[in-house]
């Protein structure tokens, strides 16, 4: 409530109303103002409601920027005997739509003002043509740039730089220099914008060139930062940005983390740190910088060590030590900074979030999941867009496909091609292999356009259970219906879908019918299929090629040595694993997973690490009893 008026007492001041305005946040404090706007009669106050127009229209709570443009179209914009009227409250309602998440809403109420004879100045132009930058729209703004054209004001500098703004923005940067060009008289946003335009589509040499032509009374750092940052982007120009670096007259904190960023993406970590190291100032992008690139290099103690020492901390340093731990496999040490974040009070963000339920899928942590999936409905986050497709790929990968479900269902009005790639990857996982199909048939069904992924995740769905036909009819549909190209891994998918019925030949065939040039991935499919199979004379010449091609990979070794014996050839056996040994290859073993009361039990092949290990080994011979075997064909023979 922000009202706090005696009910017997008229709400009679102006001032009164204004000094209640700054207290508006919620959709319940605005209905207050417009109720008493209408009692007090205050709504007929153009003077007021001007003010009040101003006051909440760039206000960061949504309610309050509806009422405001509710406020304008009832109360201005259609008002009758109207002067020459000031375009700056229209303006004003103008910026709201084309800084804000609807922005061709500023071209309808552009269009507006245009028909009823609103005088528009530099300002509305230039914002409607952000407006239209922001949404690609080519065909309006090409409109606008000829409504400029017949303005006098037209050829004012401050559009001139809307336009290369706007012609950037479309991905048209040769357009934009057309207008550079043309231009009377340039500053040095004029240039800026050309070298950034440049910098952006990977045309650093034409901005270097305009670089070393603008006046040098027009350089600033903004046009240093942008030469620094365009050539740090390749590592053969990493030499030439920290030319630039040294060169500059003066070098602020974006200067600085620009050349830290470009030593840290090409894998310079000594340069980074020192360059660290001589900073004047740093802030938290210049500790991230840090931390990112040390992770990446593997080094996941020293990127802590970073985060550790940094003096403050705030969302984007976290995000930047979780996923590193993340891309370093280091999934429990995640979800512990993950809880050190909440416990600092620090709210995460949509990326905090994805990183976190990568971490929690990996580990097949479900109680996490759950915990993490009820923190985005009860702070608000839309379960929909990325974190829907995280959520259903973290509850398939922990084994509750029923929740997995749900979300998909329940994001029904805004479902993409990524949650119908997850929820047929969800089924593959499980072996539902004519549910994913069906799947698929849904899509079909609803117009939903397929990709690449969609058509990987049937395949791999229908060899895991056997449906061969299936797989093949979903290969065609991709290549005839959908014209989109195979690729490698759909290749192999169809070569594992035959290999796993026993079509050994027909596997071949295709392999050798493939337009591309098959990996190792493809003929090691190939060659399990051969060894499950007892297809000797194709596997033999296959793993050999195979290790010729990589002879540190195992295996390919243990497949061919286990097709040896059993065909009782042990003198070929022995050659094999003594070539194994010569090289120092080994395999490395399986490993499985279960979570048991909110803990989870990794297992690997010959390991007696863990804790419990002779109650397991108890319970296991206690359950192989003499009669397990009888008691086992009972039931499922």
């Amino acid at each position: 409530m922000i009202l706090c008026v005696n009910a017997n007492q008229p709400w009679n001041s102006i001032l009164q109303t204004l000094g209640l305005l700054k207290k508006c946040k919620t959709l319940n404090d605005v209905s207050q103002i417009h109720a008493r706007l209408i009692t007090t009669g205050f709504i007929k106050n153009n003077s007021l409601t001007t003010k009040i127009i101003l006051s909440f229209v760039s206000s960061p709570y949504t309610p309050v920027v509806e009422f405001a443009r509710y406020l304008f179209f009832t109360q201005h914009a259609f008002r009758r005997n109207r002067k020459e009227e000031d375009p700056f409250l229209w303006n004003a309602v103008i910026k709201s739509h084309s800084h804000g998440c609807d922005p061709k809403q500023a071209l309808v109420i552009f269009c507006l003002m245009l028909e009823l004879g609103i005088r528009v100045d530099k300002f509305s132009l230039s914002l409607v043509l952000k407006a239209c930058g922001r949404m690609g729209l080519v065909k309006e703004g090409l409109q606008i740039h000829g409504l400029l054209r017949k303005m006098e004001i037209g050829k004012h500098l401050y559009l001139q730089n809307s336009l290369i703004g706007w012609y950037q923005r479309c991905g048209y940067v040769e357009f934009s220099r057309q207008v550079f060009d043309r231009m009377p008289w340039r500053d040095s946003v004029s240039y800026n914008s050309m070298i950034d335009g440049y910098v952006k589509c990977g045309m650093v040499d034409l901005a270097r060139e305009l670089f070393d032509s603008m006046p040098e009374e027009e350089k600033n750092s903004i046009s240093w930062n942008s030469m620094i940052s365009g050539h740090a982007q390749s590592e053969n120009e990493l030499k030439s940005a920290w030319e630039l670096f040294e060169a500059a007259p003066e070098r602020d904190l974006v200067s600085w983390n620009t050349m830290l960023d470009g030593c840290v993406k090409h894998g310079k970590l000594e340069d980074a740190h020192n360059l660290f190291n001589r900073m004047p100032k740093r802030d938290v992008i210049s500790w991230a910088n840090m931390i990112d690139g040390y992770a990446k290099l593997g080094s996941i103690d020293v990127a802590r060590g970073f985060f550790d020492e940094m003096p403050d901390r705030d969302v984007v340093a976290y995000n930047a030590m979780i996923a590193g731990y993340v891309q370093n496999g280091n999934y429990t040490e995640a979800l512990g900074i993950f809880e050190h974040m909440l416990k600092s009070e620090i709210s995460p963000d949509t990326a905090t979030l994805l990183t976190v339920l990568s971490a929690v899928a990996q580990l097949g942590h479900l109680e996490n999941g759950v915990a993490i999936h009820c923190y985005l409905e009860e702070n608000g986050f839309p379960v929909g867009g990325k974190l829907g497709v995280a959520l259903i790929d973290m509850y398939a990968k922990c084994g509750s496909l029923e929740n997995a479900e749900i979300v998909f269902e329940n994001i029904e009005e805004e479902r993409s091609v990524d949650h119908w790639n997850a929820m047929i990857g969800g089924l593959a996982i499980h072996g539902l292999g004519e549910l994913a199909f069906g799947l698929l048939l849904d899509m079909e069904r609803l117009c939903v356009e397929p990709d690449d992924i969609t058509f990987i995740g049937v395949l791999n769905a229908c060899g895991h259970v056997g449906l061969v036909k299936e797989g093949l009819i979903c290969f065609e549909l991709m290549r005839r219906v959908h014209k989109l190209e195979p690729k490698m891994q759909h290749y192999g998918c169809v070569v594992d879908i035959l290999g796993r019925a026993g079509l050994i030949e027909e596997a071949r065939r295709f392999i050798n019918g493939m337009p591309i040039e098959p990996n190792d991935v493809v003929w090691r499919t190939l060659l399990g299929a051969c060894k499950n199979y007892e297809k000797f004379s194709i596997g033999e010449p296959v793993a050999k090629y195979l290790i010729r091609q990589d002879s540190c990979n195992s295996s390919a070794y243990v497949l061919l040595s286990n097709m040896y014996a059993g065909l009782s050839m042990w003198d070929d056996v022995r050659k094999v694993r003594m070539k194994m040994r010569e090289k120092n290859i080994k395999k490395f073993p399986g490993c499985s997973w279960i979570e048991h009361e909110g803990i989870v039990h990794e297992f690997f092949v010959r390991d007696n690490s863990h804790p419990q290990v002779r109650e397991m080994h108890s319970m296991l011979n206690g359950l192989w009893t003499p009669n397990s075997e009888v008691s086992y064909s009972r039931v499922y023979g």
